[in-house]
């Protein structure tokens, strides 16, 4: 009674159904991707990535917010509101001058507008500098559509710079670099246009580049990497001309300014081997990595205030510019 199972016909149609639902597998990947794309490094209007802070926060961000915001709040008499165009992109950004003839640049990540930028200021400001925060490309105010991870928005570093040390005869710049923000920061230090009044960059959760990053990113939400990484970082190559694969690790051989890494060991994003991997290669003499045993990723100091804002003001005494 069996006997169909083995008959040809039956057979064939196993086969044709099997291969049917191989195809449409095949092909849900680039839609699939696409849309990975569109959320992670697209946006279509200032609503998103705006400098509206969203109620759905974990603890740890909630509280960075809400010191950032506070130290924002007791320093707004020190604030200028600050707008350039570059590349045809209006720029906009704040300064807190407290008087001093220096600055850091706070770079922040991928989603956050300058208000992320607030919480990393203090130690800055307690050590005699003056702080910048701003809104990168297709973040809070500033116009923009895609995210580059650092390859076109290190353009908008320089500019800012540029306009700073016009506007504000300022003298000693140092970046401070968050995640895609270090990776455009690294970007912007080693140009041969960057101004020689930028002096040294602090990472935290530097990637060594971006396609890693995502690649973690896919493993955490159980997504298929083979192929469908691929197809993302096409869809990256599509509208920017950029690919994931290539990043700091690439380009970090070519600093020759004093670097500080501050990175996580429980990092799952930008992993602690590729934070070894960077620091070794830098081609700095003056570089420094300082481990942090807990912490997500971009989010250390609000785990170990008291360390990070130590290596921070070490860093400037070190380097003579306190």
């Amino acid at each position: 009674m069996w006997d169909f199972l083995t008959h040809p016909a039956f057979l064939w149609t196993v086969i044709v159904l099997a291969a049917l639902g191989v195809s449409l597998l095949i092909a849900s990947y680039p839609i699939a991707a696409s849309i990975v794309y569109k959320i992670t490094l697209t946006r279509k209007s200032k609503d998103k990535w705006g400098r509206t802070i969203s109620n759905d926060l974990i603890p740890e961000q909630r509280a960075m917010y809400d010191a950032g915001l506070k130290w924002a709040a007791e320093n707004a008499d020190k604030k200028t509101d600050l707008h350039i165009v570059n590349e045809g992109l209006n720029l906009y950004g704040e300064y807190y001058d407290f008087g001093f003839d220096k600055c850091a640049f706070i770079l922040s990540g991928r989603t956050e507008s300058l208000k992320y930028g607030y919480y990393f200021a203090k130690p800055y400001q307690e050590n005699g500098f003056n702080v910048f925060v701003f809104d990168p490309r297709a973040h809070g105010d500033s116009d923009g559509r895609y995210n580059t991870a650092g390859f076109e928005e290190y353009k908008d570093d320089i500019a800012w710079v540029k306009h700073i040390t016009k506007t504000f005869g300022v003298k000693t710049i140092v970046f401070h670099g968050i995640c895609i923000g270090a990776a455009g920061g690294l970007y912007a230090i080693i140009d041969k246009n960057c101004p020689e009044e930028v002096k040294g960059i602090v990472t935290e959760g530097m990637f060594a580049n971006f396609g890693e990053s995502m690649k973690n990113h896919l493993r955490e939400r159980n997504k298929p990497v083979f192929i469908m990484y691929d197809l993302i970082n096409l869809n990256m190559k599509k509208h920017t001309g950029h690919d994931m694969n290539y990043g700091p690790i690439d380009l970090i051989d070519r600093l020759d300014k004093p670097l500080l890494m501050l990175h996580s060991k429980e990092d799952t994003y930008s992993t602690p081997d590729f934070a070894n991997k960077l620091f070794e290669k830098a081609g700095c003499d003056k570089k420094q990595l300082v481990w942090f045993e807990k912490g997500r990723h971009s989010m250390l100091r609000i785990t170990d205030t008291e360390k990070y804002d130590k290596a921070i003001a070490d860093f400037i005494k070190d380097n003579g510019w306190n």
